[in-house]
């Protein structure tokens, strides 16, 4: 099927197991599933990636699985629907893996089963909070490595990792690479000559000199060279970590407390008289060039609005926001305080939630009821047809009375049957609109509790998932929380239908979206 217009091109991901398939989970039963959840949304189906037989403990490496991961990369798909996250990888590293691949591609994952769909606010909050927790406890397990690390340090026990260039691993000591040092000796020699990283480098490469890696030297590769003390005998372990990934989702090495260093002798390379020569050139050039730091990103920078309507700016400097029209201003850590006390009022309120959620929920039930009464009606009417069959075989009924009795009742079944995925698609596309209570009661405890060790980027990610405004005042500030986007219409044939564009209203306390007001006396004393 080819794109039409601009319909959102999305594929659908069919794994059933041997084991699935004897419990008449059949793939054609998900795909027609899918499809339906699909076209109720007004999107074109344009691929399938079907796993038939395959267990779910490992499915990345699978060729459909590739060709979907290199399908999400060029953008020839936007969404990816599948009956359930299981279906997708029960390996949990994997769906991790996946969410993180189609979020940094702005491509959507859909689960029906689990009503997920990440086009939606509620979704995106859900899988952000998933690979949030996923981090976490990544972080918490790598901690727990860590702890080991400057015991085994401070043993002289091998840390792992490579040998710095111009030595080598020989049973667990590290000794001078024969090949390696002569280079690694002439970094220096070149760089207290011409006191230029970048003219070390290039006298390197044109003299056939490549790294260990075969690659050209670089003018920070002859800098690390240089800074390592390796060279002069002396070399250093557990001095260093990697950060929390930044903006663009990179984590750089940065260094630990000199406290935590620790020192082992090995042979030196170069003298300690020429290790010392070359580093004080590097601090004196690092000194006369200095940069300023880079500006801090702040969390609600774009969300912050001044009640006068304009934008209000976080300054480094003041490390507050301010309006340049009224110059209203709030401390960033007041904000950040007032924002995730409040929204854990809110999360954390069953009442405030069953509250906003009661109207989804009325045309869930309406829904599952018919799906229910129609699943009845169709097992009644198979029973019917095996009945009437059992008498025409026993004798009792002729073929015309037969036919009279079976045509009928055979034209309801197949009507019962194309009804039943359109009924349970329409259920679907109800369902996925609004985030289930459940996983937000059962996340949010968990997302609080784990606010503070987040990196800068998870607690964004959540931020853009969940707010739509934060406009403050001179005396309060009011925090607008995306609606569930649901509403129930009766169409010209009596069945409910979905319309995505109207949102449900909110509590009667509020006619925009969820508002969180809290004092401000804080912002008040920043005026003055």
């Amino acid at each position: 099927m080819n794109a039409k217009g601009d319909q959102k091109a999305v594929g659908i991901w069919i794994r059933v197991s041997t084991e699935d398939q004897v419990r008449g989970e059949s793939p054609e039963t998900h795909e027609r599933r899918a499809r339906l959840y699909a076209e109720a949304k007004g999107w074109n189906v344009i691929t399938v990636y079907r796993l038939d037989a395959i267990s779910g403990k490992t499915v990345k490496e699978h060729p459909e699985a590739k060709r979907m991961l290199a399908d999400v990369r060029a953008g020839a798909i936007g969404g990816l629907i599948f009956s359930k996250l299981a279906r997708l990888a029960r390996n949990t590293r994997e769906l991790l893996d996946f969410a993180d691949i189609f979020r940094a591609h702005d491509a959507d994952l859909i689960s029906l089963a689990e009503s997920i769909d990440t086009s939606t606010p509620a979704g995106r909050l859900f899988f952000t909070i998933i690979a949030a927790m996923g981090q976490w406890e990544r972080e918490e397990i790598a901690s727990r490595v860590a702890a080991s690390v400057p015991i085994r340090a401070q043993m002289g026990r091998s840390l792992g990792g490579k040998a710095s260039f111009g030595y080598q691993w020989v049973d667990k000591k590290l000794v001078v690479n024969p090949d390696e040092a002569p280079i690694r000796r002439l970094v220096f020699e070149l760089f207290l000559e011409l006191r230029r990283k970048k003219a070390v480098a290039r006298t390197l490469n044109e003299r056939g000199y490549r790294t260990r890696d075969g690659a050209h030297f670089s003018d920070t590769t002859v800098e690390r060279l240089i800074r390592d003390p390796t060279a002069k005998g002396q070399h250093r372990v557990n001095y260093s970590t990697l950060s929390a990934p930044g903006e663009n989702g990179k984590r750089r090495w940065a260094y630990k407390p000199e406290s935590q260093w620790h020192y082992h002798d090995v042979e030196p390379v170069v003298s300690v008289e020429l290790w010392d020569q070359c580093n004080a050139v590097l601090d004196a050039q690092r000194e006369k060039g200095k940069r300023p730091s880079r500006r801090p990103s702040f969390l609600f920078t774009g969300f912050v609005h001044c009640a006068c309507g304009g934008k209000m700016y976080a300054s480094a400097k003041s490390k507050k926001y301010c309006c340049p029209t009224c110059h209203t201003k709030i401390p960033v850590e007041d904000l950040d305080r007032i924002y995730h006390d409040e929204v854990k009022g809110f999360l954390f309120s069953r009442e405030r939630i069953a509250e906003h959620f009661e109207r989804a929920d009325e045309a869930i039930r309406a829904k599952a009821e018919l799906l229910t009464r129609t699943e009845a009606e169709r097992a009644k009417v198979q029973v019917d047809i095996d009945k009437l069959h059992d008498l025409y075989l026993s004798g009792e009924l002729d073929k015309p009375g037969f036919g009279v009795r079976y045509r009928p009742l055979a034209a309801r079944l197949r009507q019962l049957e194309d009804e039943l995925p359109m009924l349970q698609a329409d259920l679907d596309a109800t369902r996925i609109t609004e985030l289930s209570r459940d996983e937000i009661l059962s996340s949010a405890q968990s997302v609080h509790t784990a606010w503070p060790t987040y990196a800068q980027e998870d607690k964004r990610r959540i931020v853009e998932a969940i707010t739509e405004r934060i406009t403050v005042s001179t005396d309060e500030v009011q925090i607008e929380l995306f609606t569930v986007p649901v509403r129930v219409d009766k169409s010209l044939n009596g069945r409910d239908e979905l319309d995505e564009t109207a949102p449900v209203p909110p509590p009667k306390s509020s006619q925009k979206a969820t508002q969180i007001q809290a004092s401000m006396s804080a912002n008040r004393r920043a005026r003055e």
